[in-house]
Order: C-alpha cells, then sequence, then structure tokens
C-alpha cells in the first residue's frame, strides 16, 4: 500500500511540474510582451499565449490526472504532498468546467487587447479599447456561468485571485471601511497643516532613480542573480520560479518618487516569490497563499516601512547624495510629509494610503456590475467618471487619467481589484505582529537594517505557500482573524500625527 501511495504521488508531481513549467513559459512570454516585444510582434505572441494555454489547459483537465488526484484525496499525506493534491485538485476541477476553446479564445483576445490598451492610454481614447473590453467581458462573464457555485458570478471570479472569500464579505467590509477613509480624507483636506508640495519636483536622472531603487531593492534582500529590474507601462513582479523573479516599473524624469516606491512596492513581492522554497518548485503548494496576502508584502514594504520616519532617518542622506544639489534645501520633516501628502487624486497606482482604499472600492463595484450584467462597457466611462465624483469629489479630463488607467481589464482580471484593499489591511495587522515580536524593529529600519524583518516574514509567511489558507495564516500570526482596526487605527495615528488632526 506504502508502494502504490508513493507512486501516485510521484506520478502526481511529474504532472505537476509539467503544468508548472507551462505556467511559467506563458508568464515568460507575457512579461516579454510588456518589456522587450517589438511592437509588430503582438498579433504572433498572441497566437503563441492561445496554444500555449490551450495546451496548460488539455493536461489540467487530463482523466489520468483527475484520477490520480481523486485516488489520493483520501490518503494519509505529508503535509507538501497533502496541499499539493487539494491545490492542484481545486484547479483541475476548476478547468474541466471551461471548454478549451474558451480558454484559447481568452489567452489570445486579452494579449491582443493589452497592445490596443496600452496604445489607447498613451491617446486618451477609450472608444479605440471598448469593443476589446466588451469582448473580454463577454468571455469572463462565460467563465464565470462555467464555475459559477453561487448566486454571484462575480464571486466565481474572485474566487481565483482570494480562494474562499465571499461577495457578502467584502460588500460587508467595504461598507464598513468606506465611510471611515472619507472621513479621514475630509478631515485631512480640512487640515490647516498641508505639505510643501513642490519640494519633490526637479529634474531627476532616470539612471540615478534606477540606481538607488536598486540600492533599496539590495538592503531589502532582494536577490539579483534571481532576480532583475526593468521597465514596462504598468510597473509589475513575475515570479517566473524562485529563482528567477522579474520586477518592472516606469519612471518619470519630474518625479522621482513614482517609480521608486513602485519598485518598492514591486520587491515586495519580488521578496515573497523569491522566499517560496525552490526545494518544492513544480509543486502546487510552492506559490503565494492569495492575492490579498501577496499584496500584504508589497504594501507593507512600501508604507509601513518606506513612507515611515525610521526609513529615511537612513536613506535621505543617501537620496540627498544621489541627486546632489536638488533636495539639499528640503528638510527630512517637509520630506516625510510630501511623500505621505493625502490628497484626491486621479491615479489610483500614485494614491495616498488614505484614499487608495476608495479607489480598490470604487473598481470593485464597477466591475461587479460589469460581470453581474448590471454595467455595459458603452456606458463605463460614464459611470466611472460619475463614480470619481462620488467617491473623491473629482472627475478626469480624459480616458488615460480615467477609465483606461489600470491595465487589468485589458487582461480579463476581474475579480482582481479587491485583493489590493485586502492587501492594506493583512499589512496592518502583520506589521502589527512584527512590531511586538521585534520592540527594537524601528531602530533597526531606522539604522538601515532591513534583514530582521525580512527574514521573519519568509519564516511567517512566504516558506509555507499554500500549505496554509489566508485566514489560517493571519490567525496564526497575529492570533485573530483579519481585522479592520489595524489599518483604520494605522492611518488615524500617523496621518492624525501628520496633518496635527488631534491637535
Amino acid at each position: 500500500m506504502h508502494s502504490q501511495k508513493q507512486s501516485l504521488i510521484q506520478s502526481l508531481m511529474a504532472q505537476a511540474q509539467e503544468l508548472t513549467e507551462l505556467r511559467s513559459v506563458l508568464e515568460t512570454l507575457q512579461w516579454d510582451q510588456e518589456t522587450m516585444m517589438p511592437a509588430l510582434g503582438g498579433p504572433f505572441r498572441a497566437r503563441q499565449l492561445s496554444a500555449l494555454s490551450a495546451l496548460h489547459h488539455q493536461k489540467l483537465t487530463s482523466p489520468d490526472l483527475g484520477e490520480v488526484l481523486e485516488r489520493l484525496s483520501t490518503a494519509d499525506l505529508d503535509l507538501w504532498p497533502r496541499a499539493a493534491v487539494r491545490e492542484l485538485r481545486r484547479q483541475h476541477e476548476k478547468a474541466v468546467r471551461l471548454p478549451e476553446a474558451l480558454v484559447r479564445e481568452l489567452a489570445e483576445t486579452t494579449s491582443l487587447a493589452h497592445a490596443v490598451w496600452v496604445t489607447a492610454r498613451q491617446k486618451s481614447d477609450f472608444a479605440a479599447f471598448s469593443p476589446w473590453l466588451e469582448k473580454i467581458l463577454r468571455l469572463k462573464r462565460e467563465e464565470a456561468r462555467c464555475l459559477q457555485v453561487s448566486d454571484s458570478l462575480y464571486e466565481a471570479l474572485l474566487d481565483h485571485y482570494e480562494p474562499g472569500m465571499r461577495v457578502r464579505e467584502l460588500d460587508e467590509l467595504f461598507a464598513l471601511l468606506r465611510p471611515k477613509l472619507t472621513s479621514l480624507l475630509q478631515r485631512i483636506q480640512a487640515s490647516p497643516r498641508q505639505p510643501k508640495r513642490d519640494i519633490l519636483k526637479g529634474e531627476f536622472s532616470v539612471a540615478q532613480q534606477e540606481s538607488f531603487g536598486r540600492s533599496v531593492l539590495s538592503a531589502m534582500g532582494f536577490q539579483w542573480e534571481a532576480g532583475r529590474l526593468d521597465r514596462s507601462p504598468h510597473p509589475f513582479c513575475s515570479g517566473l520560479s524562485p529563482l528567477d523573479v522579474r520586477l518592472t516599473t516606469r519612471y518619470s524624469e519630474q518625479d522621482f518618487s513614482s517609480s521608486l516606491f513602485a519598485i518598492i512596492h514591486e520587491g515586495g513581492h519580488g521578496l515573497y516569490e523569491q522566499g517560496l522554497n525552490p526545494e518544492h518548485y513544480g509543486s502546487p503548494a510552492c506559490d503565494g497563499i492569495s492575492l490579498g496576502i501577496h499584496e500584504s508584502q508589497s504594501r507593507l514594504w512600501e508604507n509601513q516601512v518606506a513612507r515611515s520616519g525610521a526609513f529615511w532617518e537612513h536613506w535621505f542622506p543617501r537620496l540627498q547624495q544621489t541627486f546632489a544639489g536638488q533636495l539639499d534645501s528640503v528638510s527630512l520633516k517637509d520630506f516625510l510629509h510630501a511623500i505621505n501628502r493625502v490628497e484626491a487624486s486621479l491615479i489610483r497606482v500614485e494614491a495616498d494610503e488614505v484614499s487608495y482604499g476608495l479607489h480598490v472600492i470604487m473598481r470593485y463595484d464597477l466591475e461587479k456590475q460589469m460581470v453581474e450584467g448590471d454595467l455595459e462597457v458603452q456606458d463605463l466611462e460614464t459611470a466611472w467618471n460619475a463614480s470619481m465624483k462620488e467617491y473623491l469629489d473629482i472627475v478626469p479630463s480624459n480616458s488615460a487619467e480615467g477609465v483606461l488607467q489600470d491595465t487589468h481589464w485589458s487582461q480579463g482580471l476581474m475579480g482582481y481589484f479587491p485583493t489590493y484593499l485586502l492587501g492594506n489591511l493583512y499589512a496592518a495587522q502583520i506589521f502589527h505582529q512584527a512590531k511586538k515580536v521585534f520592540p527594537g524593529l524601528e531602530e533597526d529600519i531606522g539604522g538601515g537594517n532591513l534583514t530582521p524583518l525580512r527574514e521573519w516574514l519568509g519564516e511567517e509567511i512566504h516558506r509555507h505557500g499554500k500549505t496554509i489558507s489566508a485566514q489560517k495564516l493571519i490567525e496564526r500570526i497575529s492570533g485573530e482573524a483579519l481585522q479592520s482596526n489595524y489599518f483604520l487605527d494605522y492611518l488615524e495615528q500617523k496621518f492624525g500625527q501628520l496633518y496635527g488632526l488631534n491637535d
């Protein structure tokens, strides 16, 4: 019996390894499309992605794989094999409900649509992109109908990114957060203590921006022999394996902070990917637990660490040296206020910590309406602008700074946006616990020593892969389920002090 079980496990892992490698090849092609591919390569790349996606689907839906999973589902297994069976069975059962033709069409359509989105965004031309978004929406609705297990179509897509999360839970959580974030934003806007807005403006060499960003990534513990940093229209992280992790950012010569915080944000994702145990590479359990947990790592490094006073005690003199003569007259106090400025702004990825959540809730509401059939693409831009007015009291002047600003819908990533705000909640709760574990954490950060925090995150989160659920992980780390109060208290304390709200 033991030898039979081992034989089944070996068969399972051989098939899982092949699936992992196919997925990695797909992600490499997508990374290349964003960073290196010539402009005319789009149609051929779309066909390549379609063919490989179909091959991956064929192998994932193999009856032989299904039989092995079924036989192992009741076996007494160790932690990692048990997690591998659970995760691969989840993927298999979803895949068998999706027609191969739909998988092919989605892969090809989103590849072509993304290229159209890049051009449409550059030209601020929503009309050029909307037919593609209509097609994507039709295909995603079809996918959701195939996978639907509740009254909500949207919930079937949400489950790709945050397994086990329910629309009802998100609705309740976001209904609680929205008025509190709105109230704090309004109090900050009414404060007479506002940052000096022009001190971060200037002409900042892209080469120097990249050099400084690389220095920060190195201090965070990003392993360059297992990673790289490139440019793309929208910053992202691709974890092709724990030993091949690729980050991207975008640069503005007028604003170094935009690229820097994007680098740190994607670096947080990169540390998670590099922190996965390479010995288990190929197992479906060797992956991020959920996108909410993954996002917690990027937001923790970007906000709790890199926007803190302790962090800049060490890094501000080095920043001044990097841009010699450009920041000499700027005080550390004014700099901290400037990089933590709060204002209702149009662009999500450049939004402050307070208004960011409102951007996410707005997108969640809009895409949920689209998937559920309550909002058509032809009405999306009008709805977007009305929502921006409702949520943030500002209205985009063009499509590029409005409905076209995010890449997600062009890639078919519907159900993804809520994980950004969940990531903020997880980050605050995890960092609160880290400070309890390391009473001298701020002193370490202030001295430029980021190693204890990275190692603790690796030990508590990264190395576990999917052997534990997001819900159980946060309970194990903090002793309780995910709570909103840690995030809200963090915002109140930090911005109350910066803006003198309690004076």
